[in-house]
């Protein structure tokens, strides 16, 4: 290659030399003054014409036809869907129930001996737990005859006490129910011609009604408990009830199914409350296996006569006391507690503040919860006890496990109850419950250690736990 030719290279690209390829702008700029706008049908050919205006048009028309149509849809699913309607509650399918049996005799009223001064003293105190009306039981004894209710036994010390209690109940607001079970309140002999009611005895409501009284207890067995008797007896409490304050009859069912009225169609108005045992009277305490049954076995029978007042009826083992606390207060209807049963003031230090912390906090679950108060109950199918391959409680190859679980739903709002009976924690298969949500926050348990949320999965039940968890709906409120 001659030397020459870098030289005539670099001349060749010199500026105005021919060939000045590298100085030449890659890019050639017209002058600003020489650029027109696009005209009206060069826009249109650039946006595709004029069928592509027309398919915009259509687009937007359908967008909003569509959106209109899934509203109108939204509206009409709200509208028709069944929606869950407010029930206006009574004060005693509001209240939780405390029965209690005072010494009356005019020789006891030091409070440390059981009298009825020992229950005054208590009465803020229970009013605290959430207690709303006490059941006074004993007051009369079984061979009492009507005119007896309005002059108690033992002349009027009694009555001065009873009086005494229904003044300072009234002041802790408290209602007061009088237990006339067994209480003798036909003395008339019924004849062919008489009707089997007897004046008398609704002078003696009259006269308690007067005083203050709630309302008043009496048995399925009684021969108070007839249609004539307590159609008299309903017009009694007519006269003393206002909006505000009902009186009421509460029938203790005392049989494995309650006797109905032979005016069925006027049950639901002429008895208020139902109290049902959940446990049947045994002479031998049940075991946890027996215990499981024949809770299961009350759940299941549905009885529609009465709002339902729980009691526990039968001897429950010690280890289980909390998890009956557990399940009264999370049953439909308004729980009966006995004195010395679940809220007593004689505990040590340490087991009354868990208990009184259980209780406590249960009885606010219950009273501000619709799921609690009125909602729907659901036993869940893993709660039958069965072989051992099939239950879900899969942690042990031994025996099949009692473990109780029910659902209360209210709406959206769902509240998963879980009971174990047995002496063994019990851990929960992944796939025990899959149309259930999977997560929860903890309410309560016996052992008030569980707090915050929680996943379905990954629970385990220690030995006589009970635990009450409200489930998030995913999409849902609570």
């Amino acid at each position: 290659m001659p030397l020459s030719a870098g030289a005539e290279a670099c001349h060749a690209g010199s500026p105005g030399g021919e060939g000045a390829s590298e100085a030449a702008p890659l890019l050639r700029l017209e002058p600003v003054g020489q650029r027109q706008p696009m005209n009206r049908q060069q826009l249109e050919a650039a946006a595709g014409g004029p069928g592509w205006r027309a398919a915009r048009c259509s687009l937007v028309v359908l967008f909003w036809l569509a959106w209109v149509t899934m509203l109108v849809v939204s509206v009409a699913i709200v509208v028709i869907s069944p929606k869950p309607v407010p029930t206006t509650l009574k004060w005693w399918q509001r209240s939780l129930f405390y029965q209690v049996q005072p010494e009356l005799s005019p020789h006891v009223r030091d409070e440390r001996s059981g009298g009825i001064d020992a229950v005054c003293e208590h009465l803020p105190y229970l009013k605290s737990l959430g207690v709303g009306a006490l059941i006074l039981q004993g007051a009369f004894h079984k061979k009492a005859t009507p005119a007896d209710l309005s002059e108690v036994a033992e002349a009027l010390e009694t009555t001065a006490q009873i009086q005494h209690l229904l003044a300072e109940s009234n002041k802790a607001g408290l209602k007061v129910m009088l237990s006339v079970c067994e209480v003798n309140l036909q003395d008339q002999e019924e004849t062919p011609g008489n009707k089997p009611s007897n004046p008398s005895a609704t002078d003696a409501l009259r006269f308690w009604l007067e005083q203050g009284v709630a309302g008043f207890v009496i048995c399925d067995s009684d021969a108070a408990y007839s249609v004539e008797t307590l159609l008299e007896w309903r017009r009694v409490f007519e006269e003393f009830s206002t909006q505000q304050e009902e009186r009421i009859l509460l029938v203790e069912q005392t049989s494995d199914v309650l006797r109905p009225l032979n005016a069925s169609t006027q049950n639901l108005t002429l008895v208020n409350v139902v109290m049902r045992s959940i446990l049947p009277k045994s002479e031998q305490p049940l075991s946890a296996e027996e215990v499981a049954e024949a809770v299961e076995t009350r759940l299941q029978t549905r009885q529609e006569d009465g709002w339902t007042s729980w009691t526990v009826g039968g001897e429950v083992p010690v280890e289980l006391r909390r998890l009956f606390l557990v399940l009264m207060m999370t049953l439909p209807g308004s729980p009966a507690f006995r004195c010395r049963e679940a809220i007593d003031h004689t505990w040590d230090k340490e087991s009354k503040h868990l208990e009184v912390a259980l209780f406590s906090t249960l009885s606010r679950s219950k009273s501000r919860e619709e799921a609690l108060l009125y909602g729907s109950l659901m036993l869940l199918p893993f709660n039958i006890t069965h072989n051992f391959s099939s239950h879900p409680f899969s942690n042990s190859s031994v025996s099949p496990r009692p473990v109780l679980a029910f659902l209360r739903s209210w709406g959206c709002v769902q509240f998963l109850i879980l009971l174990n009976m047995r002496p063994e924690p019990l851990s929960l298969d992944p796939a025990w419950a899959p149309g259930l949500p999977e997560k929860g926050v903890f309410v309560a348990s016996t052992g008030m250690n569980h707090v915050g949320s929680t996943y379905l999965h990954s629970l385990q039940l220690q030995p006589y736990e009970a635990v009450v968890i409200k489930l998030f709906n995913p999409g849902g409120y609570s």
